[in-house]
């Protein structure tokens, strides 16, 4: 993606936070998505998933967030990454709790700041957590996840007497549009974190709300 392609899209997270944020929106989208999901059930997951026990994926993400101020469009942060998922069990638990629960990991070699300062940076999630629900349609799933990591920028972030190193911090889910056998869209809406844990002398924190894309092959 060129240069001019990513300037192009960026508007999109600096919108207003009161519209982009709404918590009501988000609840009433995801709402309706998890109705649609629990309106079928076949024999195999609507991810594609089916039988896998590796899940590959390449994806990306745009989020806007405050840093030291309480306007959800003072920071934006761009990143693109690989993924790499193992099914730690089959599927358990029953009625709406059902599904099968993954472990990944991603690693973030796109990782660009706007708005509130402009750097660039490295990042890698070792530890993510994912719930892969049974409930679906004939190509709809949800999921749910947490995941923790770090990442690495040459100057401190935010500006200050920060830290270079922060840990991040993500809760959230999304759902799988299977588009063939054992391939996947996925569409995720997270909650990020980003603080340094006092490693700097101040330890201004990011908070917002991530979208991301992600394409998924299964194995």
């Amino acid at each position: 993606m060129s240069h001019f392609e990513i300037k192009s899209i960026l508007p999109i997270f600096s919108i207003d936070a009161s519209r982009f944020c709404s918590a009501k929106n988000v609840l009433r989208i995801f709402a309706l998505l998890i109705a649609a999901s629990c309106t079928a059930r076949g024999q195999n997951p609507g991810s594609g998933i089916g039988n896998a026990k590796w899940d590959f994926s390449v994806w990306i993400a745009g989020e806007t967030g405050e840093e030291t101020s309480n306007s959800f469009a003072q920071a934006q942060i761009w990143t693109a990454g690989l993924f790499a998922g193992r099914t730690l069990t089959d599927e358990v638990a029953s009625g709406w709790r059902r599904g099968r629960l993954e472990y990944a990991a991603d690693f973030v070699p796109v990782f660009e700041t706007y708005g509130n300062q402009r750097t660039h940076g490295i990042g890698f999630d070792p530890v993510i957590l994912r719930w892969n629900s049974a409930l679906h349609t004939a190509r709809l799933s949800p999921y749910i996840e947490l995941s923790g990591g770090g990442v690495w920028t040459p100057v401190n972030l935010p500006p200050g007497r920060t830290s270079n190193f922060n840990f991040m911090a993500k809760g959230g889910g999304g759902f799988y549009l299977k588009t063939r056998p054992r391939q996947a869209v996925d569409i995720g809406l997270h909650w990020s974190h980003i603080s340094n844990a006092n490693l700097g002398a101040d330890n201004y924190e990011f908070n917002g709300i991530q979208l991301s894309i992600a394409y998924h092959w299964y194995k």
